[in-house]
Parts: C-alpha cells; sequence; structure tokens
C-alpha cells in the first residue's frame, strides 16, 4: 500500500511492542514506505530480526530496549531515537499486557497495579516523552494502541478494561492539549486479533477461532489488518484527524 498523500518516507517511526504481532507488522509496513523505523522491546533480538525484514523492504532501522512501566527506560529509547535518527516525527505505542484474569473479587491490588502500570502508565511515559521530543520540531503524531476493552466489558479482565479505559482518556485529552502545536493523538482499538497476548487469553488458536464463529465477522483479525489504519492515522491524509478511537473489530462490537 503506496500512497504518496501518506507522505511516511523519511521520516521516523517509534514502535513499542515491536518483536511480534501488531508491532512487527507496522514496523513492516512502515519499512516498505521507506521510512525509518525504531523497533522497541523487550526482546530485542526479536526485534533485530524484524529489523531485517524492515531493512529488506526498503526502509531504515534500528533496535532499542524497552520496558514501558519504567519511565527511565522509556525516556532513554525516545531520547537514542532524537539522537539516532535526528527528529521524531511518529509513533505507534503499541507494547502492553493482559495481566492476571478472573472476577474481580479475586484479585489483589498488586495484579490491577501491574496492568494500569504497562497499559495505562506505559502509555503516560511514552506520551510524556513523545510530545516533549515533538514539541522541538513543531510537529508529530501518535498512534495508542487500545482494545475494544477501551469500548467495552469482558468477563475476568477488569484490570485490562480500566486500564484501556483510563488510557483513552488519556489519548483524548493529549489531543486536546497538543493540537494547536502540531501534534495529533489518536487511538487505534482492535478486536479479537491473533496475536501472542490473545492467544494466550483464549488458549490456542484453534479455541478462539472456534469462539469467533458467532461473531459478525466469523474470525479473528490478522495483525496485518490492524496496519492500514495505523499507517493511516500515522500518515499526513490525517493531518485534521486528533483524539480519535478508530475501532477496527469487524463488527465485532455491533453484536
Amino acid at each position: 500500500m503506496q500512497n504518496s498523500e501518506w507522505n511516511l518516507a523519511g521520516k521516523t517511526y517509534w514502535v513499542s511492542g515491536a518483536s511480534s504481532g501488531i508491532g512487527a507488522e507496522t514496523a513492516l509496513a512502515l519499512g516498505r514506505h521507506k521510512a525509518n523505523v525504531v523497533l522497541a522491546a523487550r526482546r530485542t533480538a526479536e526485534c533485530e530480526a524484524v529489523a531485517e525484514r524492515v531493512r529488506a523492504a526498503g526502509g531504515q532501522a534500528w533496535v532499542t530496549a524497552l520496558d514501558v512501566t519504567d519511565e527511565a527506560s522509556v525516556e532513554r529509547s525516545v531520547e537514542a531515537t532524537v539522537e539516532h535518527f535526528g527528529r521524531l516525527d511518529g509513533t505507534f505505542n503499541n507494547a502492553g499486557a493482559l495481566g492476571v484474569a478472573g472476577p474481580l473479587h479475586t484479585l489483589n491490588a498488586a495484579d490491577v497495579q501491574a496492568v494500569l502500570q504497562a497499559n495505562t502508565m506505559g502509555i503516560f511515559y511514552a506520551m510524556k516523552h513523545q510530545i516533549a521530543a515533538m514539541l522541538k520540531t513543531g510537529s508529530g503524531a501518535i498512534v495508542n494502541n487500545l482494545s475494544i476493552s477501551s469500548q467495552v466489558g469482558f468477563n475476568g479482565i477488569s484490570a485490562y478494561t480500566a486500564s484501556k479505559h483510563a488510557a483513552l482518556g488519556l489519548t483524548r485529552n493529549a489531543a486536546m492539549e497538543y493540537f494547536q502545536q502540531g501534534i495529533r493523538v489518536n487511538a487505534v482499538s482492535p478486536g479479537p486479533t491473533v496475536t501472542p497476548m490473545a492467544l494466550a487469553a483464549f488458549g490456542n488458536e484453534d479455541a478462539m477461532r472456534s469462539t469467533l464463529q458467532a461473531s459478525v465477522a466469523g474470525r479473528p483479525a490478522a495483525p496485518a489488518e490492524m496496519v492500514g489504519p495505523v499507517l493511516f492515522l500515522l500518515s499526513d491524509a490525517a493531518s485534521f484527524v486528533s483524539g480519535h478511537n478508530l475501532v477496527v473489530d469487524g463488527g465485532y462490537t455491533l453484536a
């Protein structure tokens, strides 16, 4: 998908959780658009493998270690990105955690705090340091990967649902605060997608597909099906889109 209106070539994009799933697919797509791609994750060896594919696709790629639950780690990664490529044009804050599942009354404070630390504070840390970098150039686009759990609840994952609702609030507030300074902030909310996190939640891919047969789409999404929406929001084609949560769920939340 090469669209000159998107104007991604030569720009620098930071992708967290880039070692697999939606993050890896997004990094590869940015590479095909000839962008500079920073792959940030805990699993740097897996990121290096994805980075090789980004380079083969025509992009520049660089790997940085990242723990989104640690603000110092996030700050180092963003600062290193700017030092390496000279600027930061866009980010896809994709890393997150499902956490412990179970009825709310069975959870303890540590269970809930761990999920909030990854999914809510991780988004806060990322945007805080990304926006600081983007303010220096007067432009930038941020896309936060949320979930349809930012829209509806699901049995057994109350901490995860709360974390995504909170991250949506951060997204919308940041969009209000920084649009006139050249920075757009949006989100995507995928429905069930074949990623390592989702497979762990469902047990395996067969169980996932069986469960979703009765959904509107009748199947889960492939990670690559999230790429177009993310790239659109990062691109110049979305120059007047900010504060939007783009639900990409194959109609799942209609039923």
